[in-house]
């Protein structure tokens, strides 16, 4: 107690010291989480006239070049957001996917950043200033690399259930709207103020579904997709097949290299489309 006394004393005459003189103390500086560290798709797209077959699947060739089976994976995909588009217009992208045998559906949260310049690091700098750091192991960081564009996405994933669907079937919109309001993350529901995300999400509609297929490959030691997207076209007349070869990597190096052999490759059979893949863009437009 003595002991205890003394410090207390000590305490108090420090403090009072600092009081006359006008000395600062300062305590230790917060250091800042990191960045996050992303990994990285290439995605490039293909010449639906020249890679798909009257019955708009992939024609044989394709799927030799690429050790790819016949059978597809389906995957049925759509977008909540207002007629407004407020969300979307926020940098988020709220989606539901049902993919074929799996059980539950799939609910994610993705926040965009432009990568201006080539400049990954400016665009993870911006993420963590918005709280989007290294310590935070819920979201994950991803560079998608386009033709010519590249975009950084953070994405929270969670998996949910609804009784009464089965097979491919997306859940009402109503229902949607539950599951997507209820597994909602703390930073997309507070973006711009507290329960932005979930009110908007409360008078949200869908914008698609969107039924796709995956053919799943190897090239040069990685896993090849190539997935085939059939979206209204923009005069709301018909179908618009969008055909997306993609790979993913950690190493920011082999995403560079492979994204020029790819290209490279795909030019050499008459397969490649000089366009950025906008597919999310092009649902929220024509939806």
């Amino acid at each position: 107690m003595f002991t205890r006394l003394l410090r207390t004393t000590a305490l108090v005459l420090t403090v009072g010291s600092t009081l006359l003189t006008g000395t600062v103390i300062q305590s230790e500086p917060a250091h800042a989480a990191s960045n996050m560290v992303p990994d990285y798709e290439v995605k490039i797209l293909m010449s639906p006239a020249a890679v798909l077959g009257s019955d708009n699947k992939l024609k044989s060739d394709v799927l030799d070049t690429f050790a790819m089976p016949s059978s597809v994976t389906k995957m049925n995909v759509a977008f909540l957001d207002t007629n407004a588009k407020t969300i979307y217009t926020g940098g988020w992208s709220p989606r539901i996917r049902k993919t074929e045998g799996e059980s539950k559906f799939e609910l994610s949260y993705k926040k965009r950043y432009p990568i201006a310049n080539n400049d990954i690091n400016a665009a993870l700098t911006k993420a963590n200033q918005d709280g989007f750091d290294s310590s935070d192991t819920n979201y994950e960081a991803q560079v998608e690399w386009g033709y010519q564009n590249k975009t950084l996405s953070i994405t929270r994933s969670k998996n949910a259930s609804k009784s009464g669907y089965s097979g491919m079937d997306l859940p009402s919109v109503s229902d949607a709207r539950s599951l997507m309001i209820s597994n909602a993350p703390g930073k997309f529901d507070d973006w711009l103020s507290n329960g932005w995300g979930t009110s908007l999400l409360g008078s949200s509609r869908y914008y698609g579904p969107v039924l796709a297929k995956r053919s799943i490959g190897t090239w040069n030691g990685l896993k090849l997709y190539i997935e085939v997207w059939p979206i209204r076209n923009s005069a709301g007349t018909g179908t618009e097949y969008i055909v997306e070869a993609s790979f993913k990597t950690t190493s920011e190096s082999t995403a560079s290299a492979k994204h020029d052999e790819l290209i490279a490759l795909l030019q050499s059979k008459g397969w490649f489309l000089a366009q950025d893949s906008l597919k999310t863009q092009l649902i929220m437009d024509r939806y």
